[in-house]
């Protein structure tokens, strides 16, 4: 059994093909993708997180939305960005979305992707310290939110206070139990998945990492994977960690899906440079008739060694059609493949 969801980016545009034209239409139909997604059965509604683009930007109002509209359905980021966040701002948004949700958030944070600006985060008031890199940054943001979602008092009250406090430190509220649980990261090399499994955190594997070791996207995938595990071992944590890989996979049911996605159908891994002259690895794409889906996503390693795959969606071509694409995943491969 493996836990399905949905990830989308949000995309919107003035193009022909489009049904989110406008940003107002990327959020609304945002939010009725996840409750239509919950009744048919996905477990996961997650919302990459891009800044200075016409993509989704600002994610807790979006999740408080449908955290209010829908009852089971787990809500989440792959990923929120730490070079733009406040960690403290942020730990009171997340409170209040979780509570909204009933303890249903599923946080992916991380240094995030290259961005449409250079140094962005800049433009949001944050510098970096002498010798500092920006991921350094934010695995010390990181860090931060982390403790302060643990709930313990650590702000000396004001003896005059407007309204009267508890006793001791005071903590951020509003406070939601089990949050810090159900934090990820968002890894796209071995090192940062390690990291990732010594403090504690779920994992979060997309379609591409940096090329580690010139192997297939999947065998890398599953080897950083296995790596986190290790580290999570021996780090003695309590709990069992949760993995989630991300893939683009479109059953070709009828002569639409064809069109749109019948060329991805050859698909084969990619590499390029991603940034600072690093190479990186990008997973396939997987599109076929059902039985061709089931026979290729079973050699897929990293897909065996997590708990939770996360299904790209075009969300660009309206709810109706991405819930054609999620059904056709559930109902005619999820099965063949133990997934349900």
């Amino acid at each position: 059994m493996k836990k399905i969801g949905f990830l989308s980016f949000g995309h919107w545009g003035n193009h022909p093909a489009y049904t989110t034209k406008t940003a107002s239409d990327a959020l609304l139909e945002s939010i009725d993708l996840a409750v239509a997604a919950e009744e048919i059965g996905m477990d996961g509604a997650y919302f990459r997180v891009h800044h200075f683009a016409r993509q989704l930007a600002s994610p807790f109002p979006l999740l408080a939305a449908i955290g209010a509209k829908t009852k089971k359905i787990e809500i989440g980021t792959g990923v929120i960005d730490l070079r733009y966040e406040n960690p403290l701002y942020m730990v009171e948004d997340a409170g209040a979305a979780d509570l909204i949700s009933g303890g249903r958030l599923q946080l992916g944070i991380s240094r995030g992707a290259p961005e449409q600006v250079i140094d962005g985060w800049k433009h949001f008031g944050y510098e970096l310290k002498s010798g500092e890199t920006d991921a350094d940054m934010s695995r010390e943001k990181a860090l931060q939110f982390l403790e302060a979602l643990k709930g313990v008092g650590f702000a000396r009250p004001n003896p005059n206070p407007m309204f009267p406090n508890p006793p001791g430190l005071l903590r951020l509220e509003p406070h939601s139990p089990g949050l810090r649980d159900r934090i990820w990261w968002g890894s796209a090399s071995n090192s940062t998945a390690v990291w990732a499994g010594k403090i504690g955190m779920n994992l979060q594997s997309s379609t591409l990492k940096f090329d580690e070791s010139g192997k297939p996207f999947h065998i890398q995938q599953a080897e950083q994977i296995r790596l986190y595990k290790q580290a999570w071992k021996e780090a003695g944590h309590q709990r069992a960690p949760r993995i989630s890989v991300s893939r683009s996979i479109f059953a070709l049911m009828n002569d639409t899906d064809r069109l749109y996605f019948g060329g991805s159908s050859n698909s084969r891994d990619q590499v390029g440079i991603l940034e600072n002259n690093r190479n990186a690895v990008f997973g396939r794409s997987y599109a076929a008739e059902p039985d061709q889906l089931i026979e290729e996503l079973g050699k897929d390693e990293a897909i065996q060694e997590a708990d939770t795959i996360l299904l790209t969606v075009p969300n660009t071509l309206g709810v109706k059609y991405n819930i054609h694409v999620l059904s056709s995943i559930l109902k005619h491969v999820a099965p063949g493949l133990g997934w349900r």
